[in-house]
Order: structure tokens, then sequence, then C-alpha cells
């Protein structure tokens, strides 16, 4: 069994607000850092430990470099940096996915650091008609690949979240949100132990999970904080001066382009 984890940071255990990502602080971005090797260490724990053969992790927040390699299980591959072509690099023959570490959609009450995508350039998406966040968008693109998602980690918005658009997921709960910078948070240890738990026993029910189910052509709509021109094409169309869409058969090729 093979099984790819992409790793936010944002839902990461022991992350309450956005100064512990930004770089501004440099003692807070290692304190991220740790937790999210420790995250993803015990995530790898459990998947091996429920009989994984496999395990590929993608750090990816940002730019793709928000972990030290030297800090993680050597039992797993890293995947680290630019793909700008493919949001799941290495997921080919995967049986299963865990979005480890994410966050609420943009404008989710009470959520940390709540965004789709980009807090400086997106207010709001779409897939088919349903507002959605980042993880509903990664599970459509999974399915793609005939991946399920079966495991989401982060605060409780999250989680609600993710059993709002992935029928049937497990989720381990981190933190709860106070506000957009602010959580009540188990301790990384225990969080982490927590995550373990969660992903062994998500892959052992792996035959309970199944790809999200989506209709095609799908469109894929976009409202931006502020006016300015969409990207061009003759796929997408201007919905009014801040939202556009396009439509295809492939939400990856949607999303990246």
């Amino acid at each position: 069994m093979k099984v790819y984890i992409f790793c936010d940071l944002e839902g990461v255990s022991g992350i309450p607000a956005g100064c512990f990502i930004s770089g501004e602080r440099p003692e807070l971005r290692a304190v991220a850092a740790r937790c999210m090797a420790g995250d993803i260490n015990a995530c790898i724990a459990g998947c091996f430990e429920a009989g994984a053969e496999e395990v590929v992790v993608r750090d990816g927040h940002g730019a793709g470099f928000n972990v030290n390699c030297e800090m993680i299980d050597a039992r797993a591959e890293l995947v680290q940096g630019a793909s700008p072509q493919v949001r799941f690099p290495g997921i080919e023959g995967a049986g299963a996915l865990i979005l480890l570490g994410y966050h609420a959609m943009a404008g989710t009450e009470g959520a940390v650091l709540e965004h789709t995508f980009s807090s400086a350039t997106i207010q709001n998406m779409w897939l088919n008609g349903r507002k959605v966040g980042e993880l509903g968008i990664d599970a459509a693109i999974a399915a793609e690949h005939g991946v399920p998602v079966v495991l989401v980690t982060g605060d409780d918005k999250c989680c609600r979240e993710a059993q709002e658009h992935i029928p049937g997921v497990a989720v381990c709960c981190v933190k709860q949100g106070l506000s957009t910078q602010g959580a009540r948070m188990l301790s990384p240890a225990r969080a982490q132990e927590k995550i373990r738990r969660a992903a062994a026993d998500a892959l052992r029910r792996l035959a309970e999970f199944s790809p999200v189910r989506l209709s095609y052509p799908a469109t894929l709509r976009w409202e931006l904080v502020e006016r300015q021109m969409p990207p061009g094409g003759p796929e997408v169309v201007r919905i009014d001066g801040r939202t556009y869409e396009k439509s295809g058969m492939s939400v990856e090729r949607l999303l990246i382009g």
C-alpha cells in the first residue's frame, strides 16, 4: 500500500496564529517547522503501523520549503519545492491521501488562519456551484487520480468542513479555533499521538473510503479580493469585475492551468 501525505502548515499542531508562519519572527517560525515535522512523522508512523509499504510526503505550504528534510522519518520520501503543473507530484499508484495540517476555507468564523489558497488575492472559490476551500478542491483532484482522502487533520472548523465536503472521511482535531489569530490547542506531543492513531485507524479501514464524486465538465469559479484582470484564454468566462470561472474535464488543470 502506498500512502500520499500532503502537509499544509496552518492546521499543524502548536500553531495558533500567523506570526508562527510569516517568517517575521524566526524563533516562532522554527517552532512551526518543528511542529510540522512532528505531525508529519506521527502520520508516517501511523501509516507504517497500519501496513503501508510506501509513504510519500509533500511539503505543501507556500514554496514547499517549510520543514528540514533531516527531521523527517527516513522510511518516507519527501517532495519539496516547485511543481507548477502538478498538485500532488508522485501520487500515482497511491491507495490513500491524507490531508495533514489543513485549514478552513476563507470566511469561516472562528477558524485558525482561514483562507482559500491566498488571503491576499482570493475572496472565495466555488466548484460546480458549491463554495469550497482547499480541502474540497484537493479531494476532487485526488479523485481524478483515483485516490480517496481518508484523513484530514487541523482545527475543529477544518474538520467540520472536511466532513461536509468529503463523505465518510476521518478527521483529527488538534486545536479549537477561537479566531483567525487564536486557538486553544493540544500540546504537540498529545496532538501527534492523536494523529498517529488516526492515520493507522483510517488506513486499517481503507476499504470504507472512496474518491469523491464530481460531475464533468467541472466549473471552478474565483471571486477575487479586488478588481483585477482575470487570466486570459478562451475558457475564461468573466462574471463581474472581481469574479471569473473556467470549465473543463480536469479540476487540476482548471486550478493550475
